[in-house]
């Protein structure tokens, strides 16, 4: 499954450089599935929803960090942990019950990020 932070978050900014995928974002802050992967124009996402790699979509959290689930892949296939939560000084990072994703799903979903 995907990662989640919790609202008990701090706002450190520990984890924003620890993920593989550029899931991690600030609060309020928009995003790209293109930013720091291969993805690039019209693609399907693997939940299948069709959108536009470089299209800025609204921010998860106006109030804390949050990670867009499409782009967490617990770091299978990076480490052997997921690096967010092994860095959290408060452990906000913890599984999305929401997006429950096999180990075959999650690197599947990292090939499809990283264009392997």
């Amino acid at each position: 499954m995907a990662i989640i932070i919790t609202d008990e978050c701090i706002n450190c900014d520990a984890c924003v450089a620890e993920c593989p995928n550029n899931a991690i974002y600030e609060p309020d802050q928009e995003w790209t599935f293109a930013e720091e992967t291969s993805l690039e124009g019209m693609i399907t996402t693997p939940s299948g929803t069709e959108v536009d790699a470089d299209e800025e979509n609204e921010p998860v959290s106006e109030e804390f960090y949050f990670i867009v689930p499409d782009k967490c892949t617990e770091c299978k296939g990076f480490h052997d942990e997921p690096q967010c939560a092994s860095v959290c000084p408060v452990d906000c990072c913890i599984p999305d019950e929401n997006h429950e994703e096999s180990e075959e799903q999650l690197l599947s979903k990292k090939a499809w990020l990283h264009d392997e």
